[in-house]
């Protein structure tokens, strides 16, 4: 299982002005800032940290930052 604190840094860090008090819960689409880009750079950060990629409709059907991390959790690779 994949650290939620250091997924919640990794996830925050693709932001030009990383987002505060970010949790599992947040709602991706409410944080300041996420546009496109930001999804693309989520998508290379956990292709990059965890060797999992993400599809377009997996981003687009993500509402909470919990949806990605649960789908990277299962396909890590140990």
């Amino acid at each position: 299982m994949i650290d939620k604190k250091q997924f919640l840094q990794n996830f925050a860090d693709q932001f030009d002005d990383e987002p505060e008090g970010l949790t599992l819960e947040t709602k991706i689409r409410d944080i300041e800032g996420w546009a496109s880009i930001v999804a693309l750079s989520v998508m290379a950060m956990c292709d990059e940290e965890y060797d999992v990629i993400l599809s377009a409709n997996e981003m687009e059907n993500a509402n909470c930052i919990a949806d990605i991390f649960k789908i990277v959790n299962e396909r890590i690779k140990n």
